[in-house]
């Protein structure tokens, strides 16, 4: 879905309006996108209280860089990664940021240099539901095999 750049207003992706400080999240039940996530080596998932279902894979690369601050009703985005050790981990910054683990290591520093802190590292897939599920507005990602208790709930990453 292509990008409309709308001066001093972010950008319009499919339902999708990003800027720096917000993300308007409207998440659809219905597939209106290519699945990205079926054969990934990940799961996206979320606190229960965040709306909707699936979420184009820009703006969860968003939320990862937080670039995009805050869900569509003015609750903070609170992601959590996993260890730069974990298959997860490269899986994701490969698939979702489009960068290698150096990468995001060298964008962080720069964002650190500048006051801005990244998100919270857990060591393994149970510390990431654990967090999910005990933080409103969370989201992470997790191993395939992963079993999901009711305390959160997966999203599809669609392009």
């Amino acid at each position: 879905m292509p990008a409309t750049e709308r001066p001093g207003r972010g950008t319009l992706v499919g339902p999708w309006r990003l800027t720096l400080c917000a993300v308007r999240v409207f998440f659809s039940s219905s597939a209106s996108g290519t699945d990205v996530s079926a054969a990934a080596a990940f799961r996206v998932i979320v606190h229960p209280d965040v709306k909707g279902s699936q979420m184009p894979r820009s703006v969860l690369s968003a939320i990862f860089l937080k670039q995009a601050l805050k869900w569509g009703d003015g609750r903070p985005v609170v992601p959590v990664d996993q260890s730069v050790q974990s298959a997860v981990r490269r899986q994701f910054s490969s698939d979702v940021l489009k960068q290698g683990i150096v990468q995001v290591q060298v964008y962080w520093q720069r964002k650190i240099a500048a006051g801005q802190v990244p998100p919270p590292v857990k060591t393994s897939d149970e510390e990431v539901v654990a967090f999910v599920a005990s933080t409103p507005g969370a989201i992470g990602y997790v191993s395939p095999s992963t079993t999901l208790p009711d305390t959160v709930r997966e999203v599809t990453v669609v392009d």
